[in-house]
């Protein structure tokens, strides 16, 4: 047995994955200007939060601007917590497919088999996979549908409450017990169901009200738990990309089930999206963009990962401008997206 040989081949290996990094962290570089630029710009609805890149798992860049009070001079900390938004919906996703690779469930199965407790006829024929994939056309668990289930999309939160549901009850444990032990696996420390009541860093949000001031605000986080108020940082979230697309938590087949396009709407402000299991799905200069936008009144959130370059990038805010227009409340978020893919893009 010749160790020496191994030795040297894992050498090797290390130094290419060092030159890789070296060479994608040097090539990013070439956007942090453009990016220190945008969220440093003074005006009367500045960017207030925290955005990060990370090239194959490493942060290369982090940029931290405003206060967790809007106005004051504290410093956001990079432990500091936001509301994720619809970014929990991919969460719950996975919960869901774990249950799957544990032949827990069947994604073509009617959802009354797992929720005996609806009562409306749709029970029986609505599957998981439609909940995944928002074409359920259920409004209200005591209301019919409001189209066949299938026959088209409509984006809402309604259906991954029901596969919070769902997976916990196939697991046998709590949604937020289910949920913690999967961020415990990614090593994700600052991530929890906020009915844990673990969220000491938790910052407040805010929103911009008819006076065209800032206003706290103070909605319940409790209730839409696997649609939209999960709470993370942005550090963890790098966690979290990395332990997804690299394997760590679905198996290969069903990660492929997770980000092939099912469904397709006309985005508010993105346009055209494809929607997989959880993540939006977007191809667009040979260029695959996996993950999603988020809102939850007061906290705006991005999270977006580049297969090919194993790229991440993450922006969490605190403060809602132009509610009445999400393409401006989302306006940094888009910016910061555009520059980053336009330099992922040079040659």
């Amino acid at each position: 047995m010749s160790f020496p040989k191994l030795s040297h081949f894992f050498l090797l290996a290390l130094t290419l994955q060092t030159i890789f990094f070296a060479g994608q962290a040097q090539s990013l570089e070439k956007a942090f200007p453009r990016l220190d630029s945008l969220l440093k710009v003074k005006n009367n609805k500045p960017f207030n939060g925290i955005m990060l890149i990370a090239s194959d798992g490493k942060i290369v860049y982090e940029h931290q601007e405003g206060s967790p009070i809007p106005g004051k001079k504290t410093p956001f900390n990079e432990n500091d917590q936001f509301v994720i938004g619809s970014v929990s919906k991919q969460i719950t996703a996975v919960l869901v497919l774990r249950e799957l690779d544990k032949h827990n469930l069947n994604l073509q199965d009617p959802i009354k088999k797992y929720l005996p407790e609806l009562t409306m006829p749709w029970a029986d024929t609505v599957t998981i996979h439609q909940l995944l994939t928002h074409t359920h056309g259920i409004t209200a668990v005591d209301e019919p549908l409001a189209y066949p289930a299938g026959s088209k999309f409509n984006y809402s939160a309604i259906g991954y409450q029901l596969l919070g549901k769902i997976v916990a009850r196939t697991s046998g444990k709590p949604f937020s017990e289910l949920s913690n032990e999967l961020f415990l696996l990614c090593e994700m420390k600052n991530t929890f169901d906020p009915n844990l009541k673990k969220h000491q860093r938790l910052v407040n949000g805010y929103i911009e009200k008819e006076d065209k001031r800032l206003h706290l605000e103070k909605s319940p986080l409790d209730e839409f738990v696997p649609a939209a108020t999960l709470i993370s940082t942005a550090r963890d979230l790098v966690l979290w990309n990395t332990a997804l697309h690299t394997g760590k938590l679905l198996s290969a087949v069903t990660y492929q089930l997770m980000i092939t396009p099912y469904s397709t709407r006309q985005h508010v402000f993105l346009g055209k999206t494809d929607y997989g299991y959880g993540p939006t799905i977007t191809a667009s200069d040979n260029l695959l963009q996996i993950g999603q936008t988020g809102y939850i009144p007061g906290f705006v959130s991005m999270d977006y990962y580049f297969p090919q370059t194993k790229t991440s990038i993450i922006m969490l805010e605190n403060t809602a401008w132009d509610l009445n227009d999400l393409s401006k409340t989302f306006s940094y978020h888009l910016q910061t997206l555009k520059i980053l893919k336009e330099t992922l893009l040079q040659k």
